[in-house]
């Protein structure tokens, strides 16, 4: 089965799709689910911030090649003033917040263990927390918008397959506990505030990972795109009375 793919702008978008006019940062925009969160943003008609601490250029020429223009942020949204950065400008109309860890090696064979737990602490925990706070707090003073937050079918399960970092499994999980404190601070603001679930997805991360025969009702894991799609139904107009939900897209793997 082939995975649905950006094409091109749609020419006649039902105006609750289209996100004209929308000014929507992505981060972790230079790859995987980020990069095609981008080109579907970018198809729907909407106005692109791309941050990311890799370089992205590849993400660039895609969103321009679909008309597009894109703003470039490119560091650590770690580092002092990072996050405040992205909304001290105009009206920013959604977040999506893909910037993310996963470790490679199990947790007990790497020699640094400490020190990669408190990065992916900071890195999947931390981070959206505060820059879900900022979104809101940005977002609230505009008359409102949306905030997409990525969890995990690990946050549910614990993950796919037994080699699954449990570090990275256990922030995800946070991701989806404290979601729903920022969706009862949002939908005061005005601020919808929903996460996606996703499965494995074809991206470097989960490159090399050996999965037992059965494990994917479909017979495959999902494409970055498949991904993207519900995310940017998210951040339109047909999602306006969603707020505080983890949408699991996962190809039949987990039933929340």
């Amino acid at each position: 089965m082939n995975a649905v793919q950006p094409t091109g702008t749609a020419p006649f978008l039902p105006s609750a799709l289209a996100l004209t006019g929308r000014r929507i940062v992505v981060t972790g925009a230079a790859s995987g689910i980020g990069r095609a969160t981008a080109s579907v943003l970018a198809q729907l008609g909407a106005e692109l911030v791309l941050a990311d601490v890799s370089e992205l250029d590849t993400t660039r020429a895609e969103v321009e090649a679909l008309g597009s223009r894109p703003e470039l942020v490119r560091g650590d949204l770690l580092a002092p003033g990072a996050i405040a950065r992205l909304f001290d400008g105009p009206r920013v109309h959604a977040l999506v917040h893909c910037a993310g860890l996963v470790p490679k090696l199990p947790w007990n064979e790497d020699p640094e263990w400490v020190e990669r737990f408190q990065q992916i602490l900071a890195t999947n925990v931390r981070l959206p927390i505060e820059i879900g706070h900022a979104a809101i707090e940005h977002m609230g003073a505009h008359g409102g918008g949306k905030v997409v937050l990525i969890g995990s079918v690990a946050g549910w399960t614990g993950g796919t397959v037994l080699a699954t970092p449990p570090d990275y499994a256990a922030s995800k999980g946070a991701v989806h506990a404290f979601l729903r404190q920022l969706a009862r601070k949002g939908s005061s603001k005005g601020v919808l505030v929903n996460a996606v679930a996703p499965g494995p997805v074809e991206t470097p991360f989960s490159a090399g990972v050996d999965y037992p025969p059965g494990t994917f009702p479909l017979g495959r894991i999902a494409a970055p795109a498949e991904i993207a799609w519900p995310i940017a139904f998210l951040c339109t107009d047909a999602a306006s009375y969603l707020s505080g939900e983890i949408v699991n897209v996962n190809g039949g793997i987990y039933f929340g």
